[in-house]
């Protein structure tokens, strides 16, 4: 399919993990390997990318779905309310078809991992645990007592970090 990978800095495009359409034959790919979960898959791809990607259920969902309108995947069954997912024939003829690029994407994947220091996925979702209780507590109003204790408690956070 011919994506121009020139614009990525470090095996990354900048501010994506993946082009546009590209997770779903890492999805196909995944589930070649072995039927999985939805959740499965979100931890195989933090895992593959050494934490640098983790995707949201809000885009892993819609892709399987997707791909099961599709025919490329079905249900496997699976434990009460947890769906199963494997590869169906089409999306196994689908996924050859397009092997070239799958190839490119997982050694992306595991370029990632390799520049990935041991404990990047927990300090990345502490940081967006942060980011996201900072943004929602701007979002009310705050008084400069308050203001002034929160950028207090950053500061003591970074000084006790560069300390470790």
């Amino acid at each position: 399919m011919g994506h121009d990978r020139g614009e990525r800095r470090g095996g990354r495009r900048f501010g994506r993990f993946f082009e546009h359409g590209d997770l779903r034959w890492v999805v196909l790919a995944l589930l070649e390997e072995q039927p999985r979960h939805g959740y499965e898959l979100i931890k195989e791809l933090e895992e593959r990318t050494g934490g640098a990607y983790r995707p949201s259920p809000g885009v892993v969902y819609p892709t399987l779905a997707m791909l099961e309108d599709e025919g490329f995947v079905r249900q496997a069954g699976g434990e009460s309310g947890r769906k199963l997912y494997e590869l169906s024939d089409e999306g196994k003829a689908e996924l050859d078809r397009h092997r070239t690029t799958v190839e490119g994407l997982f050694a992306q994947m595991e370029e990632s991992a390799r520049h990935a220091g041991p404990g990047r996925p927990r300090v990345g979702r502490a940081m967006m645990n942060l980011g996201m209780a900072l943004k929602n507590r701007m979002q009310r109003p705050i008084s400069a007592e308050q203001l002034d204790r929160i950028v207090q408690m950053i500061d003591d956070t970074a000084a006790e970090i560069e300390k470790s």
